[in-house]
């Protein structure tokens, strides 16, 4: 027979290992929520950080309380811890079972409730079931329910207590000490160290440096401004006229401008070397008086 528990209720357990299952209706904007366990001293608290079963220790040194890990069933989502109770050290005298949404309230959360089963027995009816309703729906953690001892037997209560500052909250509240390496680190800053000072002398701020010097350097020297005669395509440039020869012909000594020679300048004559390298005519010698001319033969005769 199945009992449906109230918050506060509680139900005695003849069952040697009892499998407590986490289960809710996933969906758009439903959170996944983690089952975990805490093991409790007589008074109240954990004994160290090894009596918290969840994600990252799934395990208890003991070996009596595991996490048996997610599934998914027709009516949604699980998360289960068993716990072998029979076995259990006697130094325990409760064990948690917590729901946590990593953050996120349980106003979330469709449909959360925890069921017990033997484990042993092969009946799958659960021996009992707690709907749990967060109290104001801002609540990241809550105990759904506790494992507790009574006499030389165990005992369920329905709980459905909240916790605002999620697992980290609940556990730091039963004596567990939370990692401080998981939390952000700053960067670590650079100090420079101070020079030393001596007794009697006050430290007098170090003045700025000043601005390193401008290094004058001298100016390159300046460029020709006027542009070289280039020849014209490329033909080597022409000798003042003076002492160039037409057309580039080179000018021996008595030459005329176009190769031709040059006449030798006689006496008396009138004029300059004419132009072209033609020789000057020669002017005409006077008559000579004793100048005959030769006998003529008979076909010059008269008849």
């Amino acid at each position: 027979m199945t009992h449906a528990m109230l918050k506060g209720s509680n139900v005695p357990l003849e069952a040697a290992t009892v499998r407590a299952v986490l289960r809710w209706t996933p969906g758009q904007g439903v959170p996944d929520v983690d089952a975990s366990a805490l093991l409790l001293g007589a008074d109240g608290r954990v004994r160290s950080d090894e009596d918290f079963v969840f994600y990252n220790q799934p395990r208890h040194p003991s070996g009596m309380v595991w996490r048996l890990g997610k599934k998914r069933v027709a009516e949604g989502l699980t998360d289960t811890i068993q716990t072998d109770l029979t076995g259990v050290e006697s130094g325990v005298s409760r064990i948690l079972l917590v729901a946590s949404a990593d953050g996120v309230p349980f106003d979330r959360v469709r449909a959360l409730r925890i069921l017990l089963y033997d484990a042993t027995g092969s009946d799958t009816e659960a021996l009992a079931y707690f709907d749990v309703k967060p109290e104001t729906g801002e609540e990241t953690a809550l105990i759904c329910g506790e494992l507790y001892r009574r006499g030389e037997g165990w005992k369920f209560r329905a709980l459905g207590e909240g916790y605002v500052n999620g697992l980290q909250g609940l556990a730091t509240d039963y004596g567990i000490s939370v990692d401080e390496s998981e939390a952000a680190e700053e960067p670590p800053t650079t100090t420079v160290p101070s020079p030393p000072t001596t007794a009697g002398t006050t430290q007098q701020p170090a003045a700025p440096a000043p601005p390193a010097p401008e290094v004058s350097r001298p100016l390159p020297p300046e460029q020709p401004t006027a542009v070289p005669t280039q020849p014209a395509y490329g033909y080597p440039p022409q000798q003042p006229a003076t002492t160039q020869p037409a057309y580039g012909y080179p000018q021996p000594a008595g030459q005329s401008a176009y190769g031709y020679p040059q006449a030798p300048a006689t006496a008396g004559a009138t004029g300059a070397q004419s132009g072209y390298g033609y020789p000057q005519p020669v002017a005409a010698a006077a008559p000579d008086p004793d100048f005959r001319l030769p006998p003529q033969g008979p076909q010059f005769i008269g008849r």
